[in-house]
């Protein structure tokens, strides 16, 4: 931290994009460091109050809105804003939600380098407030109970939580004033059970509640779970429910399994999952979590419980396991366990983090092995905060045998053949006219997926590729040449000038019965040709078959200048966005030819 000479000034500033706590950040004219402004949205034009300066940023508070986000609402706690321990209650329920999933993908794109990362909508909390069960309060003068700002390092002295289960306020308020003797009191709640705990041990003759407890009791799905005081457990218990459920829809259960959950805590996964499958070793490094576990799980007899760190005991187990619940702490996984589990290669993982960035890291060491991200669901865990908890669903890359291509084109089955694919053709019999009010991009790409689409129905379990590609000029789309004369026309107005080549590809996958689709655009400059060489050429055929009558591969008469874009997605087929999308499917394309290496203007296909 640096002197402040800021602390306490006021600017108007015009808020950008989210920050890393919440914050939204902003910038201060004559300032290199960032400004993270708290209580606002990105958008707004606030005025703001300098809090407190640090070494590379500078924290700040909203005082004033002057020009509002649509989506901003009054918050309902007195204690926002001095407190920090909720960031969003200004912003509507709806906006919190759409925000977090948004974070996920940032997170995804900008630490993992996952393009078009597969992020679902947000899992919201049926709870917005009164969702937590486990508080842990600061005790503050003539013990007062409280929370400290994270910036100004504040107390703030609360009679009511909103975040906070009735239980624990009603324990709050039995306690307030009353706990000059600690620094801190930890309270946790059995929101089914009506078990609490307090931590430490109080000895006020005024306080009217038992403490020092060394666990509490709670219910999940029907099962008893002892929770030490030491041990993590998740503080929403109706989200938990619902992160259950998603945890035991991923791992695509047929009651056989072998399973690991590692980082197992208590035993919330291995309790819950036992009698779904032929056997669970819960891997746990915390004694207390595992004397907890062993009496959650004691009624099964398919549970096994190892005591020790995940990336010892992952090498150490006998059988090769099918599945792997992944639940770390905030700060990931060890790269030891990504390495492990690249070894053993279960043909499914499950990983469930509070930190999309953390996630986003080990994703990206797992995808570049022999896995493949099929989805993230954020859940709302945490309603009027920044937090999202996330259940990430890896499977083992398939291997690529053959790609059924629907298209009569030459040069695609070409540049797949360059590529490494093994092709097969089917032709598609469809109707390549543009629709009333649709743009080219949307037409390439419609009969890309029209084309697979007739292929799939006659071969419902292959690999089917579509792609459609169009010339445009002027903004009109120009297709094969039917004459010579229509020919010539294309190439007079294409002549010494550019013009946008683009192509739609669809990926139609029998097995997994999805369908991935994207689109590649490229600019193209044609050289100033003279009437002989385009004479010549149309004698020679070999425009007759492409869009916009010419091909940028085809010899002598080398129609193309200079190009910005995908080489391949001028000749017909964009293999950059064609691996892309074996990728998004679950294939492994560890074997085949780079497209980068075939993105080249001398590149002959």
């Amino acid at each position: 931290m640096i002197r402040s000479s800021l602390a306490g000034k006021q600017f108007i500033l015009t808020l950008k994009s989210w920050g890393r706590l919440g914050e939204v950040v902003a910038n201060l004219e004559g300032e290199a460091r960032p400004v993270f402004v708290q209580g606002g949205i990105p958008g707004e034009r606030v005025r703001i109050e300098i809090v407190r300066e640090w070494r590379r940023y500078i924290a700040a508070r909203t005082v004033e809105v002057i020009d509002a986000s649509p989506e901003r609402v009054v918050p309902p706690c007195k204690y926002f804003g001095p407190c920090t321990g909720c960031q969003w209650q200004h912003i509507s329920y709806a906006f919190q939600l759409e925000t977090k999933k948004l974070l996920v993908v940032s997170a995804l794109e900008r630490v993992g380098g996952i393009s078009n990362p597969p992020v679902a909508d947000t899992v919201k909390s049926d709870l917005n407030y009164e969702y937590r069960n486990h508080a842990r309060f600061t005790v503050g003068p003539k013990g007062k109970l409280g929370y400290v700002n994270r910036e100004d390092r504040q107390f703030v002295g609360i009679d009511r939580c909103m975040l906070m289960d009735p239980r624990v306020n009603k324990i709050l308020s039995g306690l307030q004033n009353k706990c000059q003797e600690t620094t801190q009191v930890a309270v946790r709640c059995g929101i089914n059970t009506n078990d609490f705990l307090i931590q430490p041990t109080l000895t006020n003759p005024e306080i009217n509640f038992s403490s020092g407890q060394k666990h509490y009791r709670e219910i999940v799905q029907d099962r008893h779970f002892r929770i030490g005081s030491p041990s993590f457990f998740q503080v929403n218990i109706r989200q938990l429910n619902q992160l259950y459920e998603i945890v035991k829809r991923k791992l695509n259960l047929s009651g056989v399994e072998t399973i690991v959950d590692a980082y197992g805590g208590v035993g919330t996964f291995a309790v819950l999952l036992a009698p779904f499958v032929g056997k669970v070793i819960s891997i746990e490094d915390s004694p207390a979590a595992v004397e907890d576990a062993l009496i959650n799980g004691a009624s099964y007899t398919n549970l096994e419980f190892r005591q020790g760190r995940t990336e010892d005991v992952l090498l150490d187990l006998r059988d090769r396991p099918d599945c792997v619940i992944l639940d770390p702490s905030r700060k990931g996984c060890h790269h030891a366990v990504l390495d492990a589990l690249k070894k053993i290669k279960p043909s499914r993982i499950v990983y469930v983090s509070c930190d999309p960035d953390t996630l986003s890291r080990d994703l990206k060491i797992l995808c570049a092995g022999p896995f493949h991200l099929d989805e993230v669901i954020p859940i709302d865990m945490f309603p009027q905060t920044q937090h999202v908890e996330c259940v990430a669903a890896l499977s083992l890359k398939r291997t690529l045998t053959k790609v059924i291509l629907a298209s009569s084109s030459p040069r695609r089955r070409e540049l797949l053949n360059l590529l490494g694919v093994d092709v097969h053709v089917y032709l598609p019999d469809v109707d390549e006219c543009i629709q009333a009010e649709e743009s080219p991009q949307e037409m390439v790409v419609r009969l890309a997926e029209a084309k697979a689409r007739v292929v799939s129905e006659r071969l419902p379990s292959e690999l089917i590729l579509g792609a459609d590609t169009s010339v445009i000029v002027d903004g009109r789309v120009l297709g094969k040449p039917k004459s010579s004369l229509e020919a010539s026309e294309m190439l007079d107005a294409l002549r010494n000038r550019e013009h946008q080549v683009v192509t739609g590809v669809v990926l139609m996958d029998g097995l997994s019965k999805k369908t991935f689709s994207g689109l590649s655009s490229s600019l193209v400059f044609i050289r100033n040709f003279s009437d002989s060489d385009k004479d010549s050429y149309i004698d020679s055929g070999q425009g007759m078959d492409k869009a916009g009558g010419y091909g940028i591969q085809d010899k002598p008469f080398n129609p193309v200048e200079r190009i910005s874009g995908s080489y391949t997605n001028i000749v017909g087929l964009p293999l950059t966005l064609v691996t892309d999308l074996l990728i998004r499917a679950g294939y492994d394309t560890s074997e085949l030819t780079s497209p980068d290496d075939l993105e080249s203007e001398n590149q002959s296909a």
